[in-house]
């Protein structure tokens, strides 16, 4: 009888004992997520890590926080309008893949800071929009004096392509190759170095035409990299490099923006010297290039 009190009184304490260590696990727990809680920073509006190189707004020809390293005109040069090709394969890897949006609106700001020209709606989503109101007005169920009546839209002078042309390189195949060759302990921590370094890379291209004329206008291209050295920082014990640690992977849409301010900014460089291409007797007249008979 004796025996069989003793392992009763066994088999409770060691149920006591785990539930007293589940409710310090729990109470742990709890507590743990009240401090990360309390820990966590406010939200962050305007925050730098959060943008892109087209920072700012536009508002007619005045901006607010605009790049500094945009180009930009006294004086529009006509207007313009986006022609985003969507079934090209840039643009189904940019949406696809990528999940990123199109490339007009990022465009837009840019252009419209620039003050180089003035940006009119040609878009499938804008003109729909547009055309919506005025089948309103026609049906007769908007206001008097609404006005969304006929020769009001305004011509885009000039249209404006877009094109991405993906590239995205790694830096860990030299890095493990370079740790291998040196072996032991620094060579582990340059391999993991390589294994963490990356560099992304974009390069773009704009086409400028005239719309009436059809003739190109201009055409620049541009190119940008980021390359995350997140992977110094296994450097720390070897060569005191752990400051470079704090650099972090630059998503792509970053290095794809900035390629198209490196672009823009090159065809409004060359734009503000523009000078016509002449050809003798007229464009579109026969040439300097007869063929033979």
């Amino acid at each position: 009888m004796h025996g069989k009190f003793t392992n009763v009184l066994t088999y409770l304490t060691h149920l006591g004992e785990i539930r007293m260590k589940f409710l310090k696990l729990s109470v742990a727990i709890a507590a743990l997520g009240f401090l990360s809680a309390c820990q966590a920073p406010p939200m962050q509006m305007g925050d730098p890590a959060a943008k892109t190189v087209a920072t700012g707004s536009a508002g007619g020809s005045t901006t607010a926080g605009a790049n500094t390293a945009l180009e930009r005109c006294a004086a529009p040069l006509g207007t313009i309008s986006l022609i985003e090709n969507v079934n090209a394969g840039w643009y189904t890897i940019l949406t696809g893949q990528y999940r990123l949006p199109p490339t007009a609106n990022l465009l837009r700001l840019m252009i419209q800071q620039s003050n180089c020209f003035v940006v009119v709606e040609r878009s499938a989503a804008g003109m729909n929009a547009m055309n919506r109101e005025r089948d309103l007005q026609k049906s007769g169920e908007m206001r008097a004096g609404s006005n969304f009546g006929k020769g009001q839209m305004v011509s885009s002078d000039f249209g404006l392509s877009p094109e991405v042309i993906f590239n995205e390189g790694n830096a860990s195949g030299s890095g493990a190759l370079l740790g291998g060759l040196i072996g032991g302990g620094a060579g582990r921590a340059i391999a993991a170095i390589g294994a963490s370094t990356r560099t992304r890379e974009a390069s773009v291209l704009l086409t400028m035409i005239d719309n009436r004329s059809s003739v190109q206008i201009a055409a620049s291209e541009g190119s940008a990299s980021k390359t995350d050295l997140g992977g110094f920082g296994a450097l720390a014990g070897i060569s005191g490099a752990a400051g470079l640690g704090g650099y972090t992977n630059t998503p792509q849409g970053k290095v794809i923006a900035a390629a198209f301010m490196d672009a823009y900014n090159g065809m409004v460089i060359s734009l503000r010297q523009y000078k016509a291409q002449e050809v003798k007797g007229g464009l579109g007249k026969g040439g300097q290039l007869p063929v033979g008979r």
